[in-house]
């Protein structure tokens, strides 16, 4: 009788001790295995993140370089356009800002290129060569429209991703290129509005039924390369033999774009 009583206890004790080991094992396992699982948010980061002299440059850093000189290749000719053919001084302002903030942010970003060892576009993208078409289709009241509304859809865009990258960026010289754009987007926004021609309805309905884009392909890591050369902007086609005007890269700015308080006054 005591010997099975001992057995009994000895077996009851080796089920408590198993099932407190196995209760020990279940909470240390999800510790261990999201600890160390690949295709975190984290494990991304690091994977796509460069190492600089200015401070790791990751991923959405290098697109958003990519898409600061994309919005230059567009914006100045949209804008040397504007000057021209907006019927409204509103919209021949906003053009002007254009030019003005583009070149400026233009020359930022390829110093920040140079320095970063960053291949740049020297062409818009498909989808900005559309834009510039439907622009130079346009004429009229309807030029107006077309202009305050694809300019100021844009700019919304990249506002966005300014933002994003402010906050986030470990890189100096990407910070301070976001301090800029940041200041020239919202000009531009501003001077957009201005034109009384922005569908705001039109906004709100794209922003939300828009998914957020994917990144496009970051560009080359940084290394021995040549200097960017000087943007080479897509000339919109005129309408007709009877109208061809160039819109021409105005000079390098020295300056941030203009401050818009004195065409805020009444």
């Amino acid at each position: 009788m005591r010997s099975i009583n001992s057995r009994g206890l000895f077996s009851g004790t080796g089920l408590i001790v198993t099932g407190l080991a196995a209760t020990l094992v279940a909470m240390i396992f999800p510790i261990w295995s999201y600890s160390d699982r690949s295709g975190t948010g984290v494990d991304t980061l690091n994977a796509q993140t460069l190492s600089t002299r200015y401070g790791p440059l990751s991923a959405l850093d290098r697109e958003f370089v990519t898409k600061v000189r994309l919005a230059g290749l567009w914006e100045l000719p949209a804008g040397q356009q504007a000057e021209e053919r907006g019927t409204t001084k509103a919209v021949k302002t906003a053009g002007e800002h254009l030019v003005e903030g583009h070149t400026f942010l233009d020359e930022r970003v390829r110093d920040v290129a140079s320095q970063l060892g960053l291949q740049l576009p020297n062409q818009p993208n498909e989808q900005q060569q559309a834009w510039l078409g439907t622009l130079s289709a346009a004429r009229g009241e309807e030029y107006d429209v077309q202009f305050a509304n694809i300019l100021r859809k844009a700019h919304g865009k990249v506002f966005g991703l300014v933002a994003q990258v402010r906050a986030s960026t470990r890189n100096s010289l990407v910070r301070a290129l976001a301090d800029d754009a940041n200041t020239t987007v919202l000009d531009h926004i501003t001077v957009l509005e201005a034109t009384g021609l922005v569908d705001f309805d039109a906004l709100a309905r794209d922003a939300a039924t828009a998914s957020p884009p994917p990144l496009t392909n970051s560009p080359a890591p940084p290394g021995p390369t040549d200097s960017p050369s000087p943007p080479v902007p897509v000339t919109p086609s005129p309408a007709s033999p009877s109208s061809s005007p160039t819109y021409t890269l105005p000079p390098p700015a020295t300056s941030r774009p203009p401050d818009t308080s004195e065409d805020k006054k009444p």
